[in-house]
């Protein structure tokens, strides 16, 4: 949590590179709001600063109409996704809790009850079940704000089983019921949501990133978008992200066949374009431990879609050029993927590639047996999404897994130790790199070096 003079000196700048880090609660009126809220700036003396919205809901204060707190970026993992918390949170947001309970959510932690709420407690002061409905809630009031989708589809989307059990929770949770917050707008065939950003934020370079590793069909980069088809449990469609920089947001649009899976499907989106890191904060640190290293600023992590996805193009990927890498990954999706509208395709399923001979791939036999390999091992369920699990299987090395955790799981602390690219990268520098110093962003020192030399 940031000290109460730093909160008072971004609230006062309404500067933006603070937005989602903390949230400012206004004792006379009940409200809480974003750093950058428009709205006229209350004296300090009738101000509480919260790390979290959970947390200034949790102490009696209604999200602000105006700034919205369910737009603003989520808290940077600081600790790195590994933490315990860390994935929790991560699990709950894609719905661990709506279709399970605390003990299946502990099972997959491999920790206890008593130790999860003690983790919440400490963090939140709330239970992971009311951490969960709070969010639910959140991004409910995000889509009656934003969408014009019927109430029971809002309810739908966030998770709710029923629209009794939905406005009996958002009227506990936003003293508001969903009416007060929905406005009359013309219908759309699509879904459009705002996804917001702490600037700065180096879209070029990221725009050139993927554009680098585009897959005709599956993908899709211009100027100002990007996009790509999706699976998400057992909604399929495509999304397509329109950046616009002078509001540090994303519009993006969402075609879905169902809407059960749309907060998954949101939280999916902004890990693949890093919309909730600190840049500013990572950067500042990189130039502290290595003051003689260029920096660009604003570079983000680019995400794969899933972790599987980004398993297969990396094995796929391994010891060649990207060219080649782009070609093979082609001929997997041509020949394996699912068709979409308007003659797209989605990723080939775990289950497509295991039954598959992989024939169609000019690769050696041992690498198109390490294809079949991790996608066997996925559509059984005996390996998950932490690609540590996978050096186990033959064909998986350090590299494989620390590629996957970078881009499958927006990993900030990896280092791809042998990367031909960062090779290239730290053997044009006079003075040696010391990595270590780096910790806990080591990721986003890898992303500098590449940008080096991409």
């Amino acid at each position: 949590m940031l000290d109460p003079q730093q909160c008072r000196s971004a609230r006062l700048a309404r500067d933006a590179r603070f937005d989602g880090r903390f949230f400012i609660a206004v004792e006379t009126t009940g409200i809480f709001c974003r750093p950058i809220c428009p709205a006229t700036l209350p004296q300090e003396r009738h101000v509480r600063y919260f790390e979290s919205a959970v947390a200034a809901a949790r102490a009696g204060f209604r999200p602000c109409l105006r700034c919205r707190p369910d737009s603003a970026p989520d808290s940077p993992a600081w600790q790195g996704p590994q933490t315990t918390l860390a994935r929790a949170i991560r699990l709950i947001d894609a719905g661990a809790l709506q279709q399970g309970n605390v003990t299946a959510l502990c099972d997959r932690l491999g920790i206890g009850e008593r130790y999860l709420r003690q983790l919440f407690q400490r963090r939140f002061g709330v239970s992971p079940k009311a951490y969960a409905i709070y969010r639910q809630c959140l991004f409910a009031k995000k889509l009656l704000h934003e969408t014009t989708l019927p109430v029971i589809d809002v309810a739908h989307a966030s998770g709710f089983s029923s629209l009794r059990r939905f406005n009996d929770a958002f009227r506990r949770q936003m003293a508001l019921a969903p009416s007060d917050i929905r406005r009359r707008k013309r219908n759309s065939a699509a879904l459009t949501v705002k996804l917001a950003y702490r600037p700065p934020y180096q879209w070029e370079r990221l725009r050139h990133f993927y554009a680098l590793h585009v897959i005709d069909g599956l993908e899709w980069v211009d100027e100002h978008s990007l996009g790509r088809t999706l699976r998400q449990g057992e909604t399929t469609g495509y999304f397509e992200a329109r950046h616009d920089q002078e509001r540090h947001q994303f519009v993006v649009t969402l075609v879905l066949s169902e809407l059960g899976d749309l907060s998954a499907i949101v939280g999916q989106i902004r890990r693949m374009l890093d919309l909730d890191a600190d840049t500013a904060t990572i950067e500042a640190h990189l130039q502290r431990h290595l003051p003689d290293l260029p920096l660009a600023e604003g570079l983000r992590l680019p995400g794969s879609w899933s972790v599987f996805e980004a398993g297969i193009r990396a094995v796929l990927g391994q010891q060649i050029s990207i060219a080649a890498a782009n070609r093979l990954i082609q001929s997997l999706v041509d020949h394996l993927g699912e068709t979409e509208t308007g003659g797209r395709r989605r990723f080939p399923t775990a289950s497509a590639i295991a039954a598959s001979d992989l024939a169609f791939l000019k690769l050696p036999a041992s690498r198109r047996e390490t294809v079949r390999r991790l996608a066997s091992a996925h559509d059984r369920g005996d390996i998950g999404d932490d690609p540590r699990q996978w050096l186990s299987l033959k064909g998986i090395g350090p590299w494989t897994a620390n590629v996957v955790a970078m881009r499958g799981n927006g990993d900030p602390d990896v280092w791809l130790d042998g990367d031909v690219g960062l090779r290239r990268a730290l053997a044009r520098r006079e003075t040696p790199v010391d990595v270590a110093s780096a910790s806990p962003w080591r990721s986003y020192l890898t992303m500098q070096l590449w940008n080096q030399i991409l």
